[in-house]
């Protein structure tokens, strides 16, 4: 039993490690406008393994279809009624128009880039699966860590669910922030899942008013990602308006969004920087405030390059999975500060 339980604890990890892979390959797929790469889903093009040139997407005589498959014509997806072999010309009775939506354009880049952050997420997927299965040992022990594991498998059912709905909406900006939250909303419950077993956790003290400003960060947090996504919508807008080569452009009448989104920046650093003066004035011992910061000062880093620097390669990206892992921090001290049980006086 116990050896399936420390297994557990193992599959927690990986299945963490796992989860924030998807959601970099989330942010490379955005950053090289993938997103679109397999229109379809849960295949890309009707295949499982997506073609890998758009010869395989054109209608030729004496060509193997399988049924379900896709070709490229007029500007628009077919799909293929039944297995067919093409004869000498075109036979419009053999396909059906594909009507979720009306994108059919093939970049090989942009298909694979989609197609492995989609298989990352399987790979995710079977790892949470792993960690619902072993968390049946710690039921009569702990029901709490069954049921929240099994809570996870359903929420990455669901963010699946969200995947296909985002491609079906052709990237529907609001689609897209909803699916970035979920995907915050699996990490927190794993990291809650890891802290919950584990074995000889490091005692910290409790404060009232600390304990409250650590809340308080972890939602300005949240807040300050869901107008992040926001930011990032309209960029993508004026990259499609204005084109890739002109990002001294893309925020040069930026929306309000964006003012709130860098106006509050500056009530997160100076909350977390008073937030850890307070721990260790108090010798609290939440230590992870560390890793705070020090995220904190490279998402503003990041953020400073996008809006002077003119977007250098790869700091979108860089500045979303920051994020990310700032609200895992952020979320792992909430859990230690309700976990802990000694109380010092407010002084």
């Amino acid at each position: 039993m116990d050896f399936m339980q420390e297994i557990f604890k193992k599959f927690a990890k990986i299945s963490l490690v796992l989860v924030y892979l998807v959601i970099v390959a989330g942010a490379v797929v955005r950053m090289t406008g993938s997103g679109m790469g397999c229109p379809d889903w849960p295949k890309c093009f009707g295949h499982l393994i997506p073609p890998a040139s758009e010869s395989e997407l054109l209608w030729e005589p004496g060509k193997y279809f399988k049924k379900g498959q896709h070709i490229i014509r007029n500007e628009a997806l077919w799909i293929a009624k039944e297995d067919l072999t093409t004869g000498s010309s075109y036979d419009a009775a053999q396909w059906i128009p594909y009507t979720r939506h009306d994108y059919a354009i093939f970049n090989v880049y942009h298909t694979w880039t989609e197609f492995l952050n989609r298989l990352l997420g399987a790979v995710a997927g079977l790892a949470t699966l792993a960690l619902a299965l072993t968390s049946i040992t710690y039921w009569r022990k702990n029901k709490t860590v069954t049921a929240v594991s099994w809570l996870v498998v359903v929420a990455m059912g669901f963010q699946g669910w969200l995947g296909a709905t985002v491609v079906f909406s052709v990237l529907e900006p609001l689609k897209i922030t909803f699916h970035m939250v979920t995907a915050l909303l699996i990490v927190g419950m794993i990291l809650y899942l890891i802290h919950l077993t584990a074995a000889g956790c490091k005692a910290v003290l409790y404060d009232r008013y600390t304990a409250w400003l650590v809340f308080a960060a972890l939602g300005i947090t949240v807040v300050q990602i869901i107008l992040g996504t926001q930011v990032r919508q309209f960029v993508d807008g004026q990259i499609d308006l204005l084109g890739e080569s002109a990002a001294n452009l893309w925020l040069a009448a930026p929306n309000i969004q964006f003012y709130i989104h860098r106006s509050f920046s500056i009530v997160v650093v100076m909350l977390n920087l008073y937030l850890g003066y307070r721990i260790y004035r108090l010798t609290l011992g939440l230590i992870k405030i560390n890793w705070v910061l020090v995220i904190i000062l490279l998402e503003i880093l990041t953020g400073l390059a996008m809006n002077y620097l003119d977007f250098p390669w790869g700091t979108q990206p860089l500045h979303l999975i920051l994020a990310s892992l700032l609200f895992g921090v952020q979320f792992y001290l909430v859990l230690e500060v309700l976990k802990s049980g000694q109380k010092v006086k407010i002084s």
